[in-house]
């Protein structure tokens, strides 16, 4: 099982913290609505806790994956809205995902997923510490 299997087994399962252990401790999260990447197990952990709440109908339809590259592309709802995106992980030598970028379309989508992340990290009381704005 290659590391693009364990990351959707975990996402199906809603087992967020077995995706925590795929993590490299440095990891670099790039969100389909913040421009600047957020760094940092804790935060990565903290904004996939509150997506995972956020997505409704959560279906992975393909991957794939070449050598430290995987791919899983994804459909999911925000409210009324449909969306599709894709996980893009790359992984260091040592077989732990280092870089973590979400694409997600159409915008008004994205826009749902902003609005809904956002209520959330408000209602949480803001991000952790170590984010990027």
């Amino acid at each position: 099982m290659n590391i693009a299997d364990e990351f959707r087994r975990c996402v199906e399962e809603h087992d967020v913290e077995g995706a925590r252990k795929l993590f490299a401790d440095d990891i670099v999260f790039c969100s389909p609505v913040v421009h600047k990447p957020y760094s940092g197990l804790d935060t990565i952990m903290f904004l996939l806790g509150h997506v995972e709440q956020t997505f409704e109908n959560f279906k992975y339809v393909d991957q794939a994956s070449d050598g430290n590259s995987h791919m899983l592309r994804f459909t999911a709802n925000v409210g009324d809205k449909s969306l599709e995106g894709v996980d893009l992980l790359q992984t260091d030598d040592s077989g732990m995902v280092k870089n973590f970028t979400v694409m997600i379309r159409p915008l008004s989508g994205a826009i749902a997923l902003a609005q809904a992340m956002g209520a959330r990290i408000e209602a949480a009381g803001g991000m952790p510490a170590a984010q990027s704005d």
